[in-house]
């Protein structure tokens, strides 16, 4: 882990080592979205619109950055996010990342799609963890992997509602990458049926089950999510990658965060990049903020401790954020130390780092 740490000072020294670790196809596919790409760049302007309102003269000299995950304390307020095809970006898939965030000392959510199993991974993990399932079967399929996932010890599980159709992601398709592990992917018409009555299916067999509904971008589905005893509600509009032209998900967040009103706890995606992303979506109402793209880069460039050092770096920017704001942790964190401001950048999944063209002596 020294090593790493002596490699890396930033997170766009990072980012420059995955790039030069991925292929053109696959640093394509880690930084693409769909269609236009409209949404990705709105996750960033949505986050880039929000500044700070510091308050100052208040004694800062110890900063604790840690939260509360289902009764277990967590690093900083941030999960890894389930992504796709991890498999391709490094060696171990889903059991390397199951080590990174250990070493983190943070959760992670595994995506159904990955080439280890739900044991193999649960077994690789050390610390929080939970399971997230693309609906690709019927009931038993469902609840297959609902049961071994409770049995291998995740805390949680979370189903992905923002998929119904697999979205046409034209960088992809323009440099005519076909995506492995879509090949044995199938079952989509199952996804595309998925309704409120699996999830309440799933609630009414299952009530002692952490559920998690990763892909609400609207009050009135977040109400919904509610009314049926959903735990999680999770803000994400899949980093940009199913429906083209939709708001940000910052944006989307405090409508949500209303809506809720603490029947649930809410939980966010897209286009975080830097600590004071984190700060900013626990400040509108997040209870835990994940990232996707950002441990992709960590991934590629350095395996588990990649990933791990990314988090450490965002530790490192959130204390700072915190103590600069004049606040000793996340208690008392709200709107109030935010403004609405104009961007200076233009938006893209990679405008938050402004440095990667510097060069190395």
């Amino acid at each position: 882990m020294q090593d790493v740490r002596d490699r890396f000072y930033t997170l766009h020294e990072i980012v420059r080592a995955g790039r030069l670790n991925l292929s053109t196809h696959l640093w394509n596919y880690v930084i693409g979205a769909t269609g236009t790409e409209t949404t990705a760049k709105r996750n960033r302007l949505a986050i880039d619109r929000i500044g700070f309102r510091p308050r100052v003269l208040v004694d800062v000299e110890r900063v604790d950055a840690t939260v509360d995950f289902f009764g277990k304390r967590i690093r900083i307020p941030v999960t890894i996010a389930p992504v796709g095809g991890l498999d391709q970006l490094g060696r171990g898939g889903g059991m390397m990342v199951a080590k990174g965030a250990g070493l983190a000392n943070i959760p992670f959510i595994v995506s159904s799609v990955t080439d280890q199993s739900i044991e193999q991974i649960g077994a690789a993990a050390t610390g929080p963890k939970v399971f997230q399932l693309y609906v690709r079967g019927d009931d038993d399929f469902v609840d297959d992997h609902i049961t071994r996932a409770m049995a291998a010890g995740y805390e949680a599980f979370c189903i992905t509602v923002d998929s119904a159709h697999y979205s046409r992601r034209e960088r992809d398709i323009t440099n005519r990458f076909t995506k492995p592990w879509r090949a044995a992917n199938s079952g989509m018409n199952f996804q595309a049926s998925l309704a409120w009555k699996e999830i309440e299916r799933v609630r009414r067999l299952y009530p002692d089950l952490k559920l998690i509904l990763k892909g609400i971008a609207t009050a009135e589905d977040a109400v919904m999510a509610c009314d049926r005893g959903i735990d999680v509600v999770y803000v994400s509009n899949h980093g940009g990658r199913q429906l083209d032209h939709g708001a940000g998900s910052m944006e989307v967040l405090p409508e949500v965060v209303e809506a809720v009103a603490g029947r649930a706890k809410v939980w966010m995606d897209g286009g975080i990049c830097r600590g004071s992303d984190v700060v900013k979506a626990v400040a509108l109402g997040a209870d835990l903020v994940g990232i996707g793209r950002l441990y992709c880069y960590g991934y590629a460039a350095a395996g588990a401790e990649g990933i791990a050092r990314v988090i450490e770096l965002l530790e490192i920017e959130i204390i700072e954020t915190l103590g600069l704001l004049g606040l000793t942790g996340f208690a008392g964190l709200n709107a109030s130390y935010l403004r609405r401001v104009e961007e200076v950048t233009p938006p893209s999944v990679l405008s938050a780092f402004p440095h990667l063209e510097l060069p190395r002596e």
